[in-house]
């Protein structure tokens, strides 16, 4: 496998894609993991996904990041997600940002995070919002923290509140500011 060259892995079906040993699949170089198509990476286990290396996750272009069923999404590691550029985040679907980790949502990097689309944002869970640290927080966009759910907002810490940035704090509705804690209130600067 890995004396193919990109032009052949492009060619490979689907099917035989998916009979890859994980083996096989790490003796992809960046190239040829580059020249996957979409259904090739839609064909991939998530075996195969967990066993992709960073640089090779990285090498996919956006459209096959996105093309990720969100099992596979499961399947990657957060060393994985910290590879993702900010341009593959950015394509990622609602469903895939909904079905990320709190793991995984906490190894995105600080761009990756300001990259997000309000819909993105959105589609975070509590859980995922709870996970995010500090940095994230801090480079969400005024107009991502006014995308966020009241419910996500009243679950952040203080410690993440005080991160918030005076554009952030006056991005925040009415109904944003009433769903705050006291303790959170009290920690906005």
């Amino acid at each position: 496998v890995a004396a193919l060259k990109p032009a052949q892995v492009s060619a490979l079906t689907t099917a035989e894609v998916a009979a890859l040993t994980t083996a096989q699949v790490v003796a992809l170089g960046t190239a040829q993991t580059a020249a996957l198509t979409t259904a090739q990476v839609a064909a991939l286990t998530t075996a195969q996904v967990a066993a992709l290396e960073t640089a090779d996750l990285a090498a996919l272009p956006a459209a096959s990041v996105a093309a990720l069923t969100t099992a596979q999404v499961a399947a990657l590691t957060t060393g994985q997600v910290v590879a993702l550029t900010t341009a593959q985040v950015a394509a990622l679907t609602t469903t895939q940002v909904s079905n990320l980790t709190t793991a995984q949502v906490a190894a995105l990097e600080t761009a990756d995070v300001g990259a997000l689309t309000t819909a993105q944002v959105v589609a975070l869970s509590t859980a995922q919002v709870a996970a995010l640290t500090t940095a994230q927080v801090a480079a969400l966009k005024p107009t991502q923290v006014a995308a966020l759910q009241t419910v996500d907002l009243a679950a952040l810490t203080t410690a993440q509140v005080v991160a918030l940035g005076t554009a952030q704090v006056a991005a925040l509705t009415t109904a944003q500011v009433a769903a705050l804690t006291t303790a959170q209130v009290a920690a906005l600067e």
